[in-house]
């Protein structure tokens, strides 16, 4: 990994001496606006909501690409150093980021939002708790509205000639992820039963820790497995039946099968449920947003509590 990473900076020093052909494939500076590099999804679309024209805004990870599979490349690398302002997570799947960091000017500002929300680690289909800090911080409204305030921040400090456009958004943009929440603890409030199914792995710890869910999956967090045991497909094939849970969610980016399995030998259906790591392109295309996103799981999360 450290190979990987000397090789990088090696091609970013020889690009950054180069001629105009490394630029066309970098972010360009204009005059009065911030260059802002996000590295997934929801970031860079709260950064957008709370920018506006004001600034040029990259999203590291592109349209489509499966979000744990992402590796920067040289042109990313420029982007991040002339960035004024570099947003990313933090924890396991972020190293990289980390090594990035480590060597940028002082000038480049850098937003860890890891760091800004309570945390928690991973849970094992067991409920067991692991080692792991799970990194899908915005998967809950609540620590959206937190992410977001702490984006509008850094952005105020760096535009004071557009602070007053700035806030205005910003307070905009948090009525609507506010909206949001209640949204969602209204439906949980009223529902009529308290557990959700996930044939998949299972990135929304925040969220149901936000809104007192209980849950099964057949994958911890992120997990890299592609199969659950047959232990867990039996564990869960009876908590559908016994429990008549009628749906069983599958994630963005998934193959569908393992709920597909579970939907077989009962009256539940798949649904998709929005992860919001990454959108696809035609999401993307479009103009589908975080909250648009999420306003489609509000959907799904209160047809599978009732």
């Amino acid at each position: 990994m450290k190979k990987l990473f000397a090789s990088f900076f090696v091609i970013l020093i020889i690009l950054s001496l180069a001629s105009c052909n490394s630029k066309d494939k970098t972010m360009s500076k204009e005059e009065g606006k911030l260059n802002i590099v996000a590295t997934i999804f929801p970031y860079y679309d709260f950064v957008r909501n709370l920018t506006g024209d004001k600034a040029n805004v990259k999203m590291l990870l592109s349209p489509g690409v499966e979000p744990h599979h992402y590796e920067p490349s040289p042109s990313d690398i420029i982007d991040i150093n002339n960035a004024d302002l570099f947003i990313y997570t933090g924890g396991e799947s972020d190293e990289w980021a980390e090594t990035i960091v480590e060597s940028l000017d002082s000038d480049v500002r850098v937003l860890k939002l890891i760091d800004t929300v309570k945390t928690y680690n991973e849970e094992e289909t067991d409920k067991t708790v692991g080692d792991e800090t799970d990194e899908h911080i915005w998967t809950s409204p609540r620590n959206a509205v937190e992410i977001t305030k702490n984006i509008s921040r850094e952005i105020n400090l760096l535009d004071e000639n557009n602070r007053d456009y700035f806030k205005e958004n910003s307070k905009k943009y948090l009525s609507q992820l506010t909206e949001l929440d209640n949204e969602f603890k209204n439906i949980t409030k009223n529902a009529k039963r308290n557990k959700i199914v996930f044939g998949d792995r299972f990135p929304i710890l925040y969220f149901v820790k936000e809104y007192n869910l209980d849950y099964e999956c057949a994958f911890p967090g992120c997990s890299s497995e592609t199969e659950p045991g047959i232990a867990t497909v039996n564990h869960l094939i009876d908590t559908v039946k016994e429990e008549k849970i009628p749906v069983i969610f599958y994630l963005d980016f998934s193959n569908q099968a393992v709920a597909n399995l579970l939907c077989e030998d009962s009256n539940a259906k798949p649904m998709l449920y929005h992860s919001c790591h990454n959108i696809t392109q035609e999401d993307y295309n479009n103009g589908e947003t975080y909250i648009s996103l999420m306003k489609e799981n509000a959907k799904a999360i209160k047809e599978a509590l009732n």
